[in-house]
Order: structure tokens, then C-alpha cells, then sequence
């Protein structure tokens, strides 16, 4: 009898698109048995503040961890740019899967950001993206802008914005890459830590089911996120942190480089790092991510991370 999985995911139509991947993986892999559980998140629900101001990140994934510790739902599908640095206690990281595109999309009726006039207005939810984009343009009103991608992309078609910064990965799952007319490199703009990727979360007692996630694993990305999110957590992490963190490899070497904004100013200069190495193991690439952070502290982080 095929083993019987059940997947919690929030209900915007990128979530339950990734959370059909996993199901079709483990469909095709195992002959599971996987059942959708769809449910909405408190930061699907709150759309008039800022993410920081309100919780973080993490109010994404509440919900469905709740579900997973009730025993309503098995594992449960991330945008890993979304989970917290730390899990609590009980849940674990069974796999990351192998990494969509993971730059910055420019969408707009403009062609590029700098055709864009003069005191444009740009809407992005992500303190990264905003000191980043007052770096490359400071007269820009960049604005906040919240909701699932379908609503974003629908602001943007009323008029309310002259352009809009999106992840191109969610973009390119849902078949809009022809949304897109440029995509940002990251000497322009620095992703954030995990961006593209997926991560599958279970209870840390479900021996059985991360051993079989553990075989849709994709261990570059894995490593390569683990990197990026080392950076996060040495820095004390959050959503209210202008942070970005990339890595990519170059052979056996793993070249991580890091940007952190001022998240008051956007008139301060943006610090940066970058440092490599040979990453073999999840403590390597533990240990980039902490000598990134070192570098941007000995820049003076602290006086940024204070505020």
C-alpha cells in the first residue's frame, strides 16, 4: 500500500505550485500516496504593515508548523527565503532542493531601471531590495508593496507603481518570465539568503520521512544556502535587517558575498564582503558564512545592526 503524505502550503497560486512539484517528486520517486493541505498564514492575512513590524518572516510558516506538530500534516513546502534562520525546537530542514533562478526581476512597462523617470515609484516588501535600489537610483520612491505575487503583479497593472522588484524564480515556476524585462545581476543587486530555493520541513522525530526527502536533496544548493544563512544568523537576522547574502560555486570553491544597508538611512553606504573557500560540509559552509559576517563587522556593522 502506497505510503500516504500529507503537505501543508499556504494557498497563493506560487505556494500551492511548489508544493504540487514536491508531490509529483515523491509520487513519481516513492508511489506515495501526498495530499494537498492548504491553509493561509498570518502573513498572508496582515497586508497594510511591514513584515518586520509585525512578527517577520516566520509568520509565514507558524501556521503550517502548528499543523505539522498537531500530526494534521507530514512536511511542509517553503520558499526557503521565507524561514527563519533558526527553526524552533522539534523541526528540522529534511532537504533543500536544487535552486531555481535566483536573481531579482524587473517588472515594469519601462524596459529597464534606468529608463525609469525621475522620482518613479517602485514597490518592493524587502528592506534588501530598497537600500539596494536607493543605491542604484537614489531619487526612486520605492514603496512598500505586499501580497501574494498575483496581487503585486496587479498593483503594478492598475498603475499604482511605475515598476516592481520580484523574485524572477516565482516568476519563471508560474510561467511569467515574459513579465520580466530585466533581470537584475547580482554586482546590481544581491539576492538574499535562500532565494530560488525550496526547503522541506518535518518534525525532528520523523526519522523515516527525512531519509526519503533527504534523496530530493540537492546538496550545491544546500550547501550554498547554508552559507547564506550562516551570514543571517551571526548577524542576529531578521526581516528588518537590510541584508543580502549570496554564494556560488566555482569548483570545489564557494564564493559568498554579502551586502548590508543601513535600515533607517538609505542615504548610508551599503558594506560589503565577500570571501571564498573549499565547502565540503555544512560546518564550511557554516564557517564562510561566519567570516563573511566578521569582515562586515570589522566595516562597522554594528552601528547598523544598533539601529
Amino acid at each position: 500500500m502506497a505510503q500516504r503524505i500529507i503537505i501543508a502550503t499556504r494557498e497563493s497560486r506560487l505556494a500551492l505550485w511548489q508544493a504540487e512539484h514536491v508531490r509529483v517528486l515523491l509520487a513519481e520517486r516513492f508511489g506515495a500516496d501526498v495530499q494537498l493541505l492548504g491553509m493561509t498564514t498570518r502573513g498572508d492575512q496582515i497586508l497594510d504593515r511591514a513584515l518586520s513590524k509585525v512578527g517577520g518572516k516566520g509568520l509565514f510558516v507558524k501556521e503550517l508548523e502548528a499543523a505539522l506538530e498537531e500530526g494534521r500534516a507530514d512536511l511542509a513546502v517553503h520558499s526557503l527565503k521565507d524561514v527563519p534562520m533558526d527553526l524552533p525546537a522539534g523541526f528540522t530542514l529534511a532537504a533543500v532542493l536544487q535552486r531555481e533562478d535566483p536573481r531579482d526581476a524587473f517588472v515594469s512597462r519601462f524596459a529597464s531601471l534606468a529608463e525609469l523617470p525621475q522620482g518613479a515609484r517602485v514597490g518592493t516588501s524587502s528592506l534588501r531590495r530598497v537600500v539596494q535600489l536607493k543605491a542604484l537610483r537614489p531619487d526612486l520612491q520605492v514603496e512598500p508593496l505586499r501580497g501574494n505575487l498575483d496581487t503585486r503583479l496587479r498593483k503594478l497593472d492598475e498603475g499604482q507603481y511605475d515598476a516592481i522588484v520580484l523574485a524572477a524564480a516565482g516568476l519563471k515556476r508560474l510561467g511569467l518570465a515574459g513579465r520580466i524585462r530585466l533581470l537584475f545581476e547580482p554586482e546590481q543587486m544581491l539576492p538574499c539568503a535562500g532565494q530560488g530555493a525550496l526547503g522541506l520541513e518535518v518534525r525532528s522525530d520523523a526519522d523515516g520521512l527525512r531519509r526519503m526527502l533527504g534523496s530530493l536533496g540537492h546538496a550545491p544548493t544546500a550547501l550554498a544556502v547554508e552559507a547564506e544563512r550562516a551570514v543571517s544568523r551571526a548577524l542576529g537576522g531578521s526581516c528588518s535587517m537590510p541584508l543580502a547574502a549570496f554564494a556560488q560555486w566555482n569548483g570545489d570553491s564557494l564564493r559568498l558575498r554579502v551586502v548590508l544597508g543601513h535600515p533607517e538611512r538609505t542615504d548610508a553606504a551599503l558594506l560589503r564582503s565577500e570571501v571564498a573557500a573549499v565547502v565540503a560540509t555544512p560546518d564550511d559552509a557554516r564557517a564562510l558564512g561566519d567570516r563573511a559576517a566578521a569582515a562586515l563587522r570589522e566595516q562597522g556593522a554594528s552601528e547598523y545592526l544598533a539601529s
